[in-house]
């Protein structure tokens, strides 16, 4: 019998992580997704055959061993997509609040690398690891202290990662900006209608997933044009 590939998507109830959602299931992929509300992870998935939508909370250990399980015995993918983005407005780091602070990076590095750890004696050789960055966590942008930094610790740790584990290929990518609910809220009244879908960061996921490129960090646009 025929084995289909088996993936793990967090942060699929809308934005990047959705798109790419029903992308994989067109492809023919078995998914576990997630999203802290049940309400609008189970809406956003209905009409998904092969998705098995699980609500919870990624720094949540439980729920972490919740998705690792019902993917099953062999994954093939593990797309570390959920984040916070902290308070908004975002503040200066002088009055960031700490706590705020921590949850953030609970989220956005400590949470990606328990998930890892939870599924690695699962991963298949040759399996797909992508954790969603920022141009922010490149770049130092003024407000941008709490996300940003959250995404350049998780950049270097999934870079020390993919050195640990060359028979994975893992990638951390940068899907640039996007018209998505996170970005309206780092721009709080500010319109962004002139920021692409998140559709069109799927084909540089695509890519990489489907495809043999070493470790390492990528911009989803620059892998759709070679890809082409």
């Amino acid at each position: 019998m025929l084995r289909m590939p088996v993936g793990i998507v967090t942060g699929a109830s809308r934005g990047l992580g959705l798109a790419l959602a029903r992308a994989l299931e067109e492809r023919g992929w078995d998914l576990v997704v997630d999203a802290r509300g049940a309400d609008a992870l189970a809406e956003a998935t209905a009409d998904l055959d092969r998705v098995t939508a699980i609500a919870g909370d990624i720094a949540d250990p439980d729920h972490r061993r919740a998705l690792v399980d019902a993917a099953g015995d062999r994954i093939d993918l593990v797309v570390n997509n959920a984040s916070l983005l902290g308070p908004s407005p975002m503040p200066a780091l002088a009055e960031y609040p700490l706590d705020a602070l921590r949850e953030v990076y609970e989220a956005n590095v400590v949470a990606p690398l328990a998930l890892l750890q939870a599924a690695l004696p699962r991963l298949s050789e040759g399996a797909a690891v992508l954790d969603i960055t920022s141009d922010a966590g490149a770049e130092a942008y003024e407000g941008w202290g709490g996300y940003g930094s959250s995404k350049a610790a998780l950049e270097h740790l999934t870079a020390i990662f993919a050195a640990e584990q060359p028979g994975l290929r893992v990638y951390w990518v940068d899907p640039g900006d996007m018209r998505t609910r996170m970005h309206q809220d780092a721009f709080p009244g500010e319109d962004i209608s002139d920021r692409p879908p998140p559709e069109d960061s799927v084909p540089g996921l695509i890519a990489l997933i489907d495809g043999d490129l070493p470790s390492g960090r990528y911009r989803a646009n620059e892998v759709a044009q070679v890809a082409r």
